[in-house]
């Protein structure tokens, strides 16, 4: 089985019990670890990540512990920074083990093709989003960020995070429609010159599955802060779970969306 998941905002100040929200991760990285072959974190699994030298972000030990048990047992674990944990400079890779992507790959899984990316580099027209994206992407404003003591640093990540999550909000759930939502938008003009079965993100807090002309999927998996949902591929059928046991009928049913 191959699992996709994105959005956990581990560490974020908007949820009210990080550790039970920790915990229910790792159950569920328990409860998939006896079939799956490859896991795909498709960005923002931690709300604020920055590497110091020799310094990594406080807390989390039982998450990062699960996933080098999982790889040490053979489970093969991509994790793709969001906009929310870009600054990982060979922590997570040396230590716990993962194979960390900065930019959207196409993989095959089976006879299948899937273009994966978090998504949010992808939204062109929000020209503010792109600017605050190139500053936290500049080696400079890296080398800067690593000035401010760690507890500083920590304290100024994480309280940014929380305004902006709060600021938006109001937009998570709310599916913009195929003429608005930059991911769609973005898909239909990427499948016009590339062959792929499914593009999978997440970053807009959506459920959405949507077959677009040519049968192409568009993906977006929700989250794993609030909706706790993620997707799945048993080798011939993709779908969208869950975490709280409730059935695949009912989520395909509520958001497949196509022509």
């Amino acid at each position: 089985m191959i699992y996709f998941i994105s959005d956990a905002h581990l560490g974020s100040r908007v949820i009210k019990n990080p550790r039970a929200h920790e915990k229910k991760l790792v159950d569920w990285l328990e409860s998939v670890r006896t079939d799956a072959t490859t896991i795909y974190l498709l960005g923002d699994m931690f709300d604020f990540w920055f590497e110091y030298r020799t310094v990594v972000p406080k807390g989390f030990v039982r998450f990062l512990g699960k996933l080098a048990e999982m790889i040490d047992d053979g489970i093969e674990i991509h994790f793709f920074t969001g906009n929310h944990d870009i600054w990982t400079f060979g922590y997570l890779e040396e230590e716990i083990g993962l194979i960390v992507h900065r930019v959207p790959i196409t993989v095959h899984h089976g006879n299948k093709s899937f273009f994966l990316a978090h998504g949010d580099g992808l939204c062109r027209h929000d020209k503010g989003l792109q600017i605050i994206r190139r500053i936290f992407h500049s080696r400079i404003a890296q080398k800067m960020f690593r000035l401010i003591p760690p507890q500083l640093g920590q304290e100024f990540g994480y309280n940014w995070a929380k305004r902006n999550r709060e600021r938006i909000m109001h937009l998570e759930n709310n599916y913009l429609g195929e003429e608005r939502e930059d991911l769609v938008i973005f898909s239909k003009d990427y499948t016009k010159t590339h062959d792929v079965d499914f593009l999978i993100f997440g970053h807009r807090h959506i459920l959405l599955d949507l077959q677009l002309k040519n049968r192409e999927r568009v993906i977006i998996l929700g989250d794993f802060a609030h909706i706790f949902s993620y997707g799945v591929f048993d080798g011939e059928e993709f779908r969208l779970e869950y975490a709280d046991n409730r059935n695949t009928t009912q989520v395909r049913n509520e958001n497949i969306i196509g022509f």
